[in-house]
């Protein structure tokens, strides 16, 4: 994760939580001179309009008065939908024996994108069988990581 992203879910977690909500993980997505802040929250419930609403007031608020990215952004808050982006090691492992798609940073296997099957994941290792073929990649080479939905 980059350190940017870091920072923010370090600076948002508690006041997401304090509203009763997961946060499930934080994209910053740089586009010229304006800039993306997704924040993905989780419910056990799900999640509303209306959550959204609630939430994105409230990291509006911390970083109006923490500033801690210079230039013009977009705050977007959200659920993580059924295409789950993937974060954390915790996040993969709960999604073992699904379908998912990364993008890496370095390739592996020579390839940067990869399709297939979450096996496992050990401590900061991830293996995805793509094409009846283990793969071990590194999580902090994943760029993005989604759930693949089934329907």
């Amino acid at each position: 994760m980059a350190t940017l992203e870091s920072k923010l879910v370090q600076m948002l977690t508690v006041p997401v939580e304090a509203l009763g909500f997961q946060l499930w993980g934080i994209e910053y997505v740089q586009a010229g001179k304006h800039s993306v802040v997704r924040v993905f929250i989780d419910h056990e419930n799900g999640i509303n309009i209306e959550d959204c609403a609630e939430v994105s007031r409230q990291v509006s608020a911390v970083l109006d008065v923490e500033d801690p990215i210079s230039t013009e952004y977009t705050l977007e808050v959200s659920s993580p939908g059924v295409d789950r982006p993937l974060f954390t090691a915790e996040q993969y492992q709960a999604h073992v024996g699904e379908d998912a798609k990364v993008q890496l940073t370095m390739p592996v296997a020579g390839s940067r994108n990869l399709k297939g099957v979450i096996s496992s994941v050990d401590g900061q290792m991830l293996t995805i069988t793509v094409n009846g073929k283990d793969l071990v990649v590194a999580l902090d080479n994943i760029r993005k990581g989604n759930i693949i939905a089934k329907f």
